[in-house]
């Protein structure tokens, strides 16, 4: 089986895009305020974009509120061809300690992993249908410790499902990571040291 090149789809999706000459309305699952700034670099330019802070899986409740704090304050400093809009869900735990019930002792990186993806996609899809964006995706992609493959599966997925297009991704692609890492310099971003629940920070 051929390797899908995600990074040619959403070539060809941008392409199109400025061919028509209208700017979508994204809206973008963020993860925290660091992998934001290269996604937020690189598709502002193309699309309308609202940021979707949604993450059960952040360990503690303080960190969560640190997140979100700093992607708004990113949003806000940046310098973007337009404004864009932060949307923060309540803190919910539980969400995701149900979710991962039986997988506590998964190892990073695995099946667990997997369903943190699906139950934050799960719910982009859905914010996104409910208010009408043309696509959803999420800056999870440009970590090199994320499993691109599932992100992009599950996205599609989710699609179907909901009736809204996902945009491809694996932003780590074209040195993002790397660019990722320089503008949380420049804005002295808060990096932080572990993905975002409790068993990683272990």
């Amino acid at each position: 089986m051929n390797k899908i090149n995600y990074q040619k789809l959403l070539d060809e999706v941008i392409a199109s895009v400025v061919k028509n000459d209208v700017k979508p309305r994204l809206l973008l699952h963020a993860c925290c305020a660091p992998c934001s700034s290269y996604v937020l670099e690189y598709l502002s330019e193309f699309f309308e974009i609202t940021l979707y802070f949604y993450n059960p899986n952040i360990f503690p409740s303080e960190e969560y509120a640190f997140r979100a704090e700093e992607l708004k304050r990113l949003a806000c400093e940046m310098t973007l061809p337009e404004s864009v809009k932060v949307e923060v869900e309540d803190y919910n735990s539980d969400e995701f300690y149900n979710k991962i019930a039986g997988r506590e002792r998964d190892p990073e990186g695995g099946a667990r992993c997997k369903i943190c993806y699906e139950l934050r996609l799960r719910r982009a899809a859905e914010y996104a249908a409910e208010h009408r964006f043309d696509y959803f995706t999420t800056t999870l992609s440009i970590s090199p410790y994320k499993n691109s493959v599932w992100i992009n599966e599950i996205g599609e997925s989710m699609a179907k499902e909901y009736g809204v297009k996902h945009l491809p991704s694996d932003f780590k692609k074209n040195n993002g990571y790397k660019r990722s890492i320089e503008l949380s310099k420049e804005y002295e971003l808060y990096r932080q040291d572990y993905c975002g629940c409790e068993y990683s920070k272990k």
